[in-house]
């Protein structure tokens, strides 16, 4: 093998290590649905909806919504740095009476396989 390949193949290593490495945001899986005040105003929504993208933006973070039939009325997926970020937008939001939320926290399939079969404490 000649060094232009061995460092071609070096460079691919460590670029694939580095992405691999890369700590994404933590993320949080929002189930919604319209209170009374929130059906009623729902031609309000749209502004409601900038508002939370607005205070996700500003925490450093990223936020989709799908509005979605059945139990729930909308889902969001949300990636914000820190637990506490997310816990104060959604008391905001829940403060203002339109929506009522169940948030989890979620891991992507490579975090759950490095917590899964990391050695227990």
């Amino acid at each position: 093998m000649n060094l232009v390949n061995r460092g071609v193949q070096r460079l691919l290593f460590s670029y694939r290590q580095v992405f691999l490495e890369v700590n994404l945001l933590p993320f949080f899986v929002v189930l919604g649905n319209w209170t009374d005040q929130g059906i009623r105003k729902i031609t309000e929504a749209p502004a409601r909806d900038k508002l939370v993208h607005d205070m996700v933006n500003k925490a450093g973070g990223k936020m989709q919504v799908f509005y979605t039939l059945g139990k729930y009325d909308f889902v969001a997926i949300i990636e914000v740095p820190k637990d506490d970020d997310i816990m104060s937008i959604l008391l905001c939001v829940g403060s203002m009476g339109n929506v009522r939320t169940t948030t989890m926290k979620a891991w992507t399939e490579a975090e759950a396989a490095k917590i899964i079969t990391a050695p227990h404490p």
